[in-house]
């Protein structure tokens, strides 16, 4: 049996897998500040829905870069509780089975590469735009080779002031832009303009990656969110150097893609029998 997570800003997910195919009921738990309240919270997940199982592998997603062995976050800027502190060696005493991390945005990227909405592509760029925004690129079934991760939404996208896509449109820059959260907000000119600075920085993964197709998934994806159709209009008035654009679609498999990520990446590792 595999326990499969994903940890974000705001949610922690956890799932387990029987066979190697399909997921169970997803467990949802608002994310901790601090990075041991987080830890209880797996050995919770482990009393109450591992109880007598035994847990064969862990693989999950976290927001930021790590350090160059995978077993801590270097620098996540929406989970500072958590940066720098021993995450896989303390997992691996409670949950008593290998752990194997990686940044969530990677994860989801294999997850729709996989299974969602870049299944069938050999060349796959997601990009997730929530608390924070990240992204990765699979080629070929697995993430792209990198040293110390994937990090799009750090791009700078106004030179005048140093803002990056995040600080421009993550859910908490626009929470403390507007004053509220973002399901709040029913002005279409204000998505139109979230819309067109998204595509600025899948302009640029695009000049750098070259993908088949581009994944655009969480929260301010949804459908109160960030529109789709806009942003392909808006990257269809830039100048561009390639002559065609790639396909951009909406994620599949929406908050479940990187759980499906982990189960992609854990079956390579640990083999279901």
């Amino acid at each position: 049996m595999y326990l499969l997570f994903d940890i974000g800003g705001t949610n922690m997910r956890f799932v387990a897998c029987k066979d190697g195919k399909t997921l169970g009921d997803v467990k949802v738990f608002p994310t901790p500040a601090e990075f041991n309240e987080g830890v209880l919270v797996f050995k919770r997940i482990k009393e109450e829905f591992f109880d007598g199982f035994q847990i064969k592998g862990v693989a999950g997603g976290l927001p930021g870069p790590f350090n160059r062995e995978k077993t801590e976050i270097a620098a996540a800027p929406n989970m500072p509780g958590w940066n720098g502190k021993p995450l896989k060696i303390e997992l691996e005493k409670i949950l008593e089975a290998p752990v194997y991390l990686e940044n969530d945005a990677a994860l989801a990227t294999l997850g729709e590469a996989t299974y969602g909405a870049g299944n069938g592509k050999n060349n796959v760029v997601y990009f997730t735009i929530s608390t924070g925004v990240g992204g990765a690129r699979v080629v070929n079934g697995v993430i792209d080779e990198n040293v110390s991760g994937f990090e799009p939404g750090s791009q700078f996208v106004d030179m005048k002031d140093y803002k990056t896509l995040e600080d421009s449109i993550s859910g908490k820059a626009v929470e403390a832009k507007y004053g509220k959260k973002p399901y709040e907000i029913t002005d279409p000119a204000v998505w139109d303009e979230l819309a067109k600075i998204l595509a600025y920085g899948i302009h640029n993964s695009i000049a750098h990656w070259s993908p088949d197709i581009v994944v655009l998934g969480g929260s301010m994806m949804k459908e109160i969110g960030i529109p789709v159709d806009r942003v392909r209009f808006h990257l269809g008035q830039m100048p561009r150097v390639f002559p065609d654009l790639p396909l951009i679609e909406k994620s599949r498999l929406g908050d479940e893609s990187g759980l499906y990520g982990a189960l992609a990446y854990i079956k390579k590792l640990i083999p279901a029998e």
